[in-house]
């Protein structure tokens, strides 16, 4: 029996990773190509091995002005992302009422919308109302996704807080405050921090939803877009994904070391 079961498990085994190189085979050309000497196109094999393509991508003014817009719009996203995916959390993860299954499957709904939908949408809202495509629009364009990230851990936290440790706080005086602080708040510290990582990793490399409102401003994405129709700065352009890719590789990994033991926290599951 442990023979046949140790047999049948080569198959999937090979089977997992070829699907792994599969994946990720198209990144390590980029990867790989981002050290090359070669300074047009692609040539197999590589003609060498050189770092100067990292200097001559980080200091041109509009790579450095894509990153900054970037960063920029991340980090506001995932702030509204953080306050307003917690707020609905919070409100939503203990008390039953009507209309509380829709109001959560609104939430979840702009992640699970095709983004071109998402982006045509905000883009039809955003001029009945006479608002001009620009920064303020991608902030609002990738908050809505971001705010669900954010949410799905939060509430998932949540529902592993025991509640008779809430109780205990307000039996020994503690105000609504003093609860949510001393109690609430460090329960739900690597949820938020989870949550937060992702959602910056999403909004820093999104495009679809950034296409239609991003106006005249260019981000990250944008920006290697455009680089696909000029082939000769292939290697600046392998270079700026490659930091791309490492920029939302490490927020996710983070996110999942951060998120594996979450039921292991005080009073859960107790």
């Amino acid at each position: 029996m442990h023979s046949d079961s140790s047999r049948a498990s080569w198959p999937l085994k090979i089977a997992a990773w070829g699907g792994l190189v599969f994946l990720h085979f198209p990144i390590l050309i980029i990867f790989l190509y981002a050290f090359n000497t070669e300074s047009a196109g692609f040539s197999f094999p590589p003609k060498g091995f050189t770092l100067d393509w990292f200097s001559v991508a980080f200091a041109r003014p509009d790579v450095l002005e894509a990153i900054k817009l970037s960063l920029q719009i991340a980090a506001v996203a995932t702030f509204v992302a953080l306050l307003l995916g917690t707020l609905a959390a919070a409100a939503l993860y203990r008390r039953d009422f009507f209309g509380k299954e829709s109001i959560s499957m609104l939430l979840i709904l702009p992640i699970a919308l095709p983004g071109i939908i998402t982006g045509i949408a905000l883009l039809s809202a955003f001029k009945r109302f006479g608002i001009e495509p620009g920064m303020l629009t991608i902030i609002v364009g990738h908050a809505t996704f971001c705010v669900v990230i954010v949410y799905n851990n939060v509430i998932a936290r949540f529902r592993r807080i025991n509640h008779s440790l809430l109780e205990a706080s307000m039996d020994l005086g503690a105000d609504g405050w003093q609860t949510f602080r001393y109690i609430v708040l460090p329960n739900l510290g690597s949820a938020l921090l989870a949550g937060g990582m992702l959602a910056f990793a999403l909004s820093f490399d999104e495009i679809i939803v950034t296409t239609f409102t991003a106006g005249h401003e260019r981000t990250l994405p944008l920006w290697l877009l455009n680089q696909l129709s000029r082939p000769r700065d292939v290697p600046v352009t392998n270079v700026v994904a490659m930091a791309v890719m490492l920029v939302t590789m490490l927020p996710i990994l983070g996110a999942y070391y951060l998120t594996r033991d979450g039921e292991n926290i005080a009073g859960g599951g107790k």
